[in-house]
């Protein structure tokens, strides 16, 4: 029998994903080759036993977003904890703050943004060349604060290999949502042996324009004849720069960097009202002198030397090093109410064995100083000085079409406070009889110690040329931060009155007491599982991972339904009905309570993508992503992400690349006791690239629009969901060169 196609067919059939050549579009990469730099091992992502997603090149470009959290939110699994648009970290699978680990080129960020969502990321994602998500523990490299995953920001300020002349890319973008003006260079050069590099930005934006108001109304009349608005205290001013050179030879590295960072931006959630709009320019401005800022400076240096090539067991030996020194101060009508400071020494050394019974791996040491203070009236922890020396191992070895991956972390944490900070607050919180005696109600913290260990077993299974399973088992123990346990204070960010894990509250009779706790916090114990199922082609890309995390001891920030005022804990609503509640908050008065509590949690969900050419000039991508938070009493966890699906259709053809998309998220109606419910929303973007070579550089015009429909989106995971909405409508264009 012969089969007839009609000269229509014909005609459509060279246009579809039926041709030899892998089609490969300027905003897409090719997993099969692209190495995850976050493993010591260098295997790309088909390679690995955990989920990893990796952001480079015309993707990265494409996401980029003043935050790094904005940035990666777009990512399966990967969520924003979104303090306004000037602040924002990465959520995985449910897990934020001191459970995901944030590095640059491996070595630990060293901010304050583990502490609290309004405090920066200080990495900056638009000299970034790659971004790697490694979803779920991460322990063994990056020690117990990996118990959630791992966000690795990549750049060239560490010079990998030598090359003569010059290269590199320049950008520069104007955003219509907050008059936004950004401008990055990234070059780098060389001679012979040696390489250097040199990065630099500048972003400056007004406060960001918004759908409606910025308050939620409680009641549907409530903000009828309120027009769109701008989010006070949202606007950002930063500038940095990178310096970076290195001997580079087949047998020997040596690079070092130095980095600074400068930023100002706002901290929203405290408008004025009495200010009105008297004055445009104060009321746009990152720093007002009655608006609320942070003020943020950073000098990082790192440096690392490989030897290579060696005789005896190992084949190469790895020495990384980095030295921050973070400071940034809460500023508000023009009086800094806390600074806080981090200076951290970390270093890595590390050895690959050559192959002994056919496992090939690394053993290496660990170990991070860390000297953190938050100084001022407001300050909400007190001066802590935390180290830890860890060891760790990682193995692996092929047999047949299996790819068995082992490692092994054993890890020594110590946190001491300087309780001097607890005799100075002390006196603010007598909630006791006065005829009791003082000593009894001393707050006095011995070093806090802690022993870790980690470890994980996985498997990639090839099931054929294009279809893999992988599995992975972690256990993983993380000692709680040192803001866990001796937070004591308002934190004027966030609008809260934190207490560490450290300190208990007893009620007795009408009344509430804070007293130190008689044992120090438990460590959090996570067993995890995940199972990945992938698929490849030339034409497909596809992976759904599932996973399930039973958290002992998990750690988070729960509303008492308490409010402090005057010095004392009082029932919110006995606070509400006595008329003592205040508007403000600038002297830690009527703020409602969060204590660092402890109880076993469940979380599990899946993540799912897919990449489809199925068209020569065309292609398809989806991505769906759920997490199920659950605390042991049956409540659920705080601020969990609710289900998500997204999609993009991209056309590509000559030097023209557009595409379309949405992502919606579905409302959130399990939440935890005082938050409230989160209606869902969808967020519609669109784009077109025109890429323009020329003897000088590849050039790069673009055109992009986020929320374009202009809808009012809150973000469940946000402490300011409530008083701080997305963006509305932007309109980006710019250029990038490349050479």
């Amino acid at each position: 029998m012969k089969v007839r196609f009609s000269p229509i067919v014909l005609a459509l059939l060279p246009a579809f994903g039926w041709a030899n050549d892998k089609p490969v579009q300027k905003d897409e990469h090719d997993i099969e080759t692209l190495v995850i730099s976050a493993s010591p091992l260098k295997r790309t992502i088909l390679e690995s036993a955990t989920p990893v997603s990796i952001l480079s090149g015309e993707e990265l470009a494409q996401n980029q977003a003043a935050t790094l959290g904005e940035t990666l939110k777009n990512t399966p699994g990967v969520n924003s904890s979104y303090f306004g648009p000037v602040s924002s970290s990465p959520i995985i699978r449910g897990l934020d703050g001191p459970r995901i680990k944030i590095v640059q080129n491996g070595l630990d960020a060293s901010d304050a943004s583990r502490v609290g969502p309004d405090h920066s990321v200080a990495t900056e994602v638009s000299t970034a060349t790659q971004i790697e998500v490694l979803r779920g523990p991460a322990t063994l490299l990056y020690g117990s604060g990996a118990i959630g995953g791992v966000v690795n920001v990549v750049d060239n300020r560490l010079p990998q290999q030598t090359q003569d002349g010059l290269s590199g890319q320049v950008m520069g973008f104007y955003d219509t949502v907050a008059n936004e003006k950004t401008v990055s260079t990234d070059l780098n050069g060389g001679a012979g042996s040696f390489a250097w590099h040199l990065d630099a930005f500048s972003r400056k934006t007004d406060n960001f324009e918004i759908p409606g108001p910025a308050e939620l109304a409680h009641d549907e009349d409530e903000h009828d004849d309120e027009q769109s608005g701008y989010l006070e205290n949202s606007a950002i001013d930063a500038q940095g720069f990178t310096l970076g050179g290195g001997w580079i030879s087949d047998d020997f590295r040596l690079a070092l960097s130095y980095g600074r960072l400068d930023s100002d931006y706002g901290v929203p959630g405290h408008a004025h009202e009495e200010h009105g709009e008297e004055d445009e320019a104060d009321e746009h401005s990152a720093e007002t002198e009655e608006g609320v800022y942070a003020r943020l400076k950073q000098d990082r240096f790192q440096a690392i030397i490989d030897w290579n090539n060696l005789t005896g067991p190992f084949s190469a030996v790895h020495w990384h090093n980095g030295y921050t020194d973070y400071q940034h101060s809460e500023i508000e009508e023009g009086q800094v109410g806390t600074t806080f400071q981090n200076q951290t020494l970390e270093s890595r050394l590390w050895a690959e064995h050559k192959p002994l019974f056919g496992w090939e791996g690394v053993i290496g040491l660990h170990f991070n100083d860390v000297e953190f203070s938050a100084i001022g009236e407001e300050a909400f922890t007190p001066p802590t000085d935390s180290q830890s020396l860890a060891m760790f191992v990682l193995e692996e070895k092929r047999t047949g079409d299996l790819l068995w991956q082992l490692g092994l972390r054993v890890e020594k944490v110590r946190h001491q406070p300087d309780n001097a900070f607890f005799d100075a607050m002390a006196h603010a919180h007598e909630a006791h009889d006065a005829a009791e005696e003082e000593e009894e109600h001393e707050i006095h913290f011995d070093e806090q110690r802690y022993n870790s260990l980690s470890a994980s077993a996985g498997v990639v299974w090839s099931l054929d040329e294009h279809q893999s399973l992988a599995f992975n088992y972690a256990y993983s123990q993380r000692a709680p931060s040192a803001s866990e346990t001796f937070a004591f204070g308002p934190h004027i960010g966030t609008g809260t009155y934190e207490i560490g894990g450290g300190f208990a509250i007893h009620q007795h009779e009408d009344e509430y007491l804070l007293e130190q706790a008689e044992s120090k916090m438990d460590k959090e114990v996570s067993n995890n599982l995940d199972l990945t199922y992938r698929y490849h082609t030339d034409q497909w890309h596809a992976s759904v991972s599932l996973f399930y995390n039973q958290v002992d001891n998990y750690v988070f920030q729960q509303d008492t339904g308490l409010v402090i005022s005057n010095g004392h804990l009082h029932a919110h609503d006995e606070v509400e009905d006595s008329g003592e509640l205040e508007d403000g908050h600038a002297h830690g008065e009527d703020l409602p309570v969060f204590l660092f509590a402890q109880q076993d949690a469940k979380l599990y969900g899946f993540e799912a993508e897919m990449d489809w050419h199925f068209a020569e000039n065309w292609r398809i991508d989806a991505f769906t992503d759920y997490t199920r938070a659950k605390l042991d009493d049956g409540s659920n966890v705080p601020r969990i992400p609710p289900l998500r699906i997204g999609s993009s259709l991209h056309f590509e053809y000559d030097r023209w690349h557009a595409e379309a998309g949405f992502t919606r998220y579905s409302k959130q109606d399990k939440y935890a006791e005082y938050e409230s419910s989160t209606e869902g929303y969808t967020l519609v973007s669109a784009s077109v690239n025109y890429y323009l070579p020329s003897d000088l550089a590849d050039l790069t015009l673009f055109l992009k629009g986020d929320n374009l429909t202009d809808e009012e989106a809150r973000v469940h995971s946000s402490f300011l969901k409530d008083v701080a909405p997305l963006p509305g409508r932007a309109i980006r264009f710019g250029i990038k060169g490349r050479f």
